[in-house]
């Protein structure tokens, strides 16, 4: 069964619900959809890996190619979908919530990749680790960029949630149309995703509403998803008339359409895979997406060393779905392995790494 959020009245503001709206409920159809998002992130970055290391392309390219118009798109709208029950809350909580945490596992997994890709792997001099320890401080390290931004936008919502909702989206629009490149992460991915996120904080009534006729269309569901399909890889795989474009989908405008119309498909396609009960496994993956995000390196990093290394596997395709497997599944046998123990920090943070619990020492001392 899927359920929604409550619906909301139109509001001009950049609110969407009041405070007093219940705590969140599991939601089949999320779950998901955030399975089905890490995934792709953990497949791109796995096949692009393994491409290069054999010096060729396989299946999975291809896969990859018609994905990237909506793969982080729909990652971030999926993040602003519950914005609104958290939004008007004092800012404490709110601070403790939504950049506390995060900023905690940025922190703590930031150690961990330095550690095993600039001191363990790549062995660089002391003055060089320090210098690469110093900059993610402040230029996002790795895989970790989504976790490091992901605050950004919260406080960034939080702080316009009394501007015209009309206004903001258009501007983040321009923003995403006008292709920055800084050169510096932060500023770029932020002109470049914060649209996609806005939309689904914005809009997070009517993407409920989506969900909820393709659980009672599938036919219908199906079909539209086979359209987007067409319409999707015809814009991936036709050259772009200009040369600073590969493709239609990069082209300014058509890449922010393709972005939310991809985001809506894998709504559309999470709600009709949350009807089928053999996949509980994607939903579990959905559940534990923050485990997968922030520790599939190493497996897809030691994976793809091993088949690249010992010619384990010849074909690109084969090896890179390898190599995907292997970055998706073991973070969750290692979270399943520590989630009880001492080592539950790694993706549960600690109560006293809460404000609540900084202030009460702070008081004591």
């Amino acid at each position: 069964m899927i359920y929604s959020v409550n619906s909301v009245s139109a509001n001009p503001e950049l609110r969407t619900s009041d405070p007093a709206s219940p705590g969140p409920t599991r939601i089949a159809w999320v779950d998901h959809a955030k399975g089905f998002c890490v995934t792709l992130v953990v497949m791109m970055h796995s096949t692009l890996g393994v491409g290069e290391a054999m010096g060729a392309e396989g299946f999975l390219h291809t896969f990859v190619a018609f994905a990237k118009p909506f793969r982080m798109p729909d990652f971030f709208m999926i993040a602003g979908l519950f914005l609104c029950r958290t939004i008007n809350r004092d800012w404490r909580t709110f601070i403790d919530r939504k950049v506390a945490h995060f900023a905690y596992f940025y922190l703590l997994w930031f150690a961990i990749q330095w550690i095993f890709k600039g001191r363990l792997l790549e062995g660089p001099s002391a003055s060089a680790a320090i210098d690469r320890l110093a900059l993610g401080l402040v230029e996002p390290f790795g895989t970790l960029w989504f976790i490091y931004l992901l605050p950004i936008f919260f406080v960034v919502t939080k702080l316009l949630r009394h501007a015209p909702a009309t206004a903001v989206l258009f501007a983040a629009a321009l923003l995403e149309t006008a292709r920055i490149r800084t050169g510096w992460t932060i500023p770029d991915e932020f002109a470049a995703r914060y649209v996609y996120f806005l939309f689904g904080y914005i809009f997070a009534p009517r993407i409920f509403a989506l969900a909820e006729w393709a659980s009672s269309n599938p036919a219908k569901a199906t079909v539209s998803l086979f359209v987007w399909a067409c319409c999707n890889s015809a814009l991936v795989f036709s050259p772009a008339p200009l040369p600073d474009y590969p493709n239609l989908a990069d082209l300014p405008v058509v890449s922010l359409v393709a972005g939310i119309a991809g985001a809506g498909a894998v709504v559309v396609f999470a709600t009709l895979l949350s009807l089928v009960a053999w996949n509980s496994w994607l939903e579990y993956c959905g559940r534990n997406s923050i485990v997968i995000y922030l520790s599939f390196f190493l497996p897809m990093a030691v994976t793809r060393t091993a088949i690249t290394t010992f010619h384990l596997v010849s074909d690109v395709g084969t090896a890179s779905l390898l190599v995907t497997l292997a970055g998706v599944t073991i973070p969750i046998v290692l979270h399943r392995h520590v989630r009880n123990g001492r080592l539950r920090f790694l993706f549960e943070r600690p109560e006293r790494f809460s404000l609540s619990s900084l202030k009460a020492i702070s008081t004591t001392l």
